[in-house]
């Protein structure tokens, strides 16, 4: 299984960023037999856009191509995006890994709410 968190850091020890849109990295944690395995990590491409952040975020993690995505909030724009991929996200605050592993423990609950567009902009 493939997991893209956002995060605010290029490790897996970083926290898991709350922006979805503005985080500044992408990590790409693989898990199998129920271990993290490798761990990749991509800037964001969208988190210096002035409009349309949430979309390019939401574009880029799709062609990482992940079975399921972590991220502290997400905006109406990225959930629209996301939907339309049919990309099951969950959300998550502490680090990375933290994260990942409650994820494997079935201890993250699904993302069914948006926060209003540009949150966390001033960040």
């Amino acid at each position: 299984m493939k997991i893209v968190v956002s995060s605010t850091g290029e490790d897996i020890k970083s926290d898991v960023d709350s922006r979805f849109g503005r985080c500044a990295y992408f990590l790409a944690v693989e898990v199998e037999d129920s271990k993290i395995g490798n761990v990749t990590c991509e800037k964001n491409e969208g988190a210096m856009q002035g409009q349309g952040a949430g979309i390019t975020a939401a574009q880029q993690v799709g062609n990482m191509k992940p079975d399921k995505i972590i991220t502290g909030n997400l905006g109406p724009n990225a959930s629209q995006v996301i939907k339309g991929l049919g990309i099951p996200v969950c959300q998550a605050t502490g680090s990375v890994e933290d994260a990942v592993i409650a994820l494997i423990d079935g201890k993250l609950a699904e993302l069914t709410d948006t926060v209003p567009s540009h949150f966390g902009m001033n960040k």
